[in-house]
């Protein structure tokens, strides 16, 4: 596990350093791209990852993560490589279609490995090393990209090249035999089975994902445009809501386990909503910090509770396949969301980007409370 934890760390090091801070900007100062563009180059990276993730998940129930681990982190190398060459939106979108590849694998073998008796605190572990390299990738390429580019970029591609390095010595990943005597036709008839059971999730699993995912395109040029701050000032507020989140995050799925999920989520995406609002109306370093820390806190209460939930869908057998199936669900939401919040950026500005996904963060929240806990109210209690 602690060799899985360092690639977990590394491969989301570098996605969120590619995605939140180097794409963003290097595509829009750099190759003239609109902020739509960019959005769409994420979106495209986001459909690749998604439709993999199925197959990836099908494969992770058959071979060793080993062997598939190693030839997807190659394939995304291979994108991170053709980014210097890629002065159009179309070759940028294909390097970060081919960046995709490689993420699932690594993904999908760590939530396959979740103890079904302690499953919030396991995510929590699971999602601490997630945020970890998810937050401080962006932290260090932004300091990076005050000074040069070129030193971002061949960071990222070190990093990624050390994760491949590194997949190389992971272990099998403990197929169940039971799983290999089932045709693919009979592993999809029961997980659609499962979706049926779980029909009153999708809505949230997608609406989450497309409200997240708006930002990823935006929040470079809203903490410059409506903040007014540089980039290392940008990293100061980003360290402060994932510092808070990756350390609340076992804390919060312990407490989760122990006295069940429904308001911890509720109450999570409650308080979300409401930071991300106050974000649009701050003008200031230190009110940017006090709200990206709340920020950090209701994600760190949501993230644990809201995948154990979801754990409770995944048949034993099909671990793999059933998680790569639902994170499918959820990259919907990926696909639409960075299209739709460059759009808005683009049309009207960053910040009615910002109040559109904290809009439908709370709407999601009200979801939960009325809708959703009506219908899966032992789940949610559990």
């Amino acid at each position: 596990m602690l060799l899985y934890a360092a690639i977990l760390f590394l491969v989301e090091f570098v996605r969120g350093a590619f995605l939140i801070s180097f794409l963003p900007a290097y595509g829009v100062h750099r190759l003239g791209l609109s902020t739509a563009g960019v959005g769409i180059a994420v979106s495209v990276h986001y459909v690749t990852d998604t439709l993999i993730k199925c197959g990836a998940g099908y494969l992770l129930d058959r071979f060793s993560l080993r062997l598939i681990a190693p030839i997807g982190l190659a394939c995304s190398l291979a994108g991170l490589l053709m980014m210097l060459a890629a002065p159009a939106l179309w070759l940028l979108a294909l390097a970060a279609a081919l960046f995709g590849v490689g993420i699932s694998p690594v993904w999908l073998g760590g939530l396959s490995r979740v103890d079904s008796k302690r499953r919030a605190s396991h995510m929590g572990v699971i999602y601490t090393c997630w945020l970890a390299g998810l937050g401080s990738g962006p932290v260090a390429i932004n300091f990076l990209l005050d000074r040069s580019y070129t030193a971002a970029y061949w960071l990222m591609i070190g990093l990624w090249g050390a994760a491949l390095v590194l997949s190389l010595w992971l272990g099998a990943a403990g197929q169940d035999q039971v799983t290999g005597q089932l045709s693919l036709r009979r592993q999809l008839s029961l997980l659609g089975e499962r979706l049926r059971a779980m029909k009153a999730l999708l809505p949230g699993m997608m609406m989450q994902t497309t409200a997240a995912s708006m930002l990823v395109p935006v929040m470079p040029g809203f903490a410059a445009s409506n903040l007014g701050l540089s980039y290392s000032q940008y990293s100061l507020v980003l360290i402060a809501g994932g510092g808070l989140t990756m350390l609340g995050l076992i804390p919060m799925g312990k407490l989760s386990d122990r006295f069940g999920k429904r308001w911890f989520i509720v109450l999570g995406y409650s308080a979300f909503a409401l930071a991300l609002f106050g974000l649009t109306l701050t003008r200031s370093l230190g009110m940017a910090v006090l709200v990206a820390s709340v920020l950090g806190i209701s994600y760190a209460a949501v993230l644990p509770a809201w995948n154990a939930v979801l754990a409770q869908y995944v048949p034993k057998e099909q671990k793999g396949l059933g998680w790569g199936l639902f994170s499918s669900v959820e990259g919907i939401g990926v696909m639409i969301g960075p299209v739709l919040g460059g759009w808005i950026a683009d049309r009207f500005s960053p910040a009615m980007s910002v109040l559109t996904s904290a809009g439908i963060l709370g709407l999601l929240a009200l979801y939960y409370l009325f809708v959703l806990f009506g219908a899966l109210k032992l789940k949610m209690e559990a």
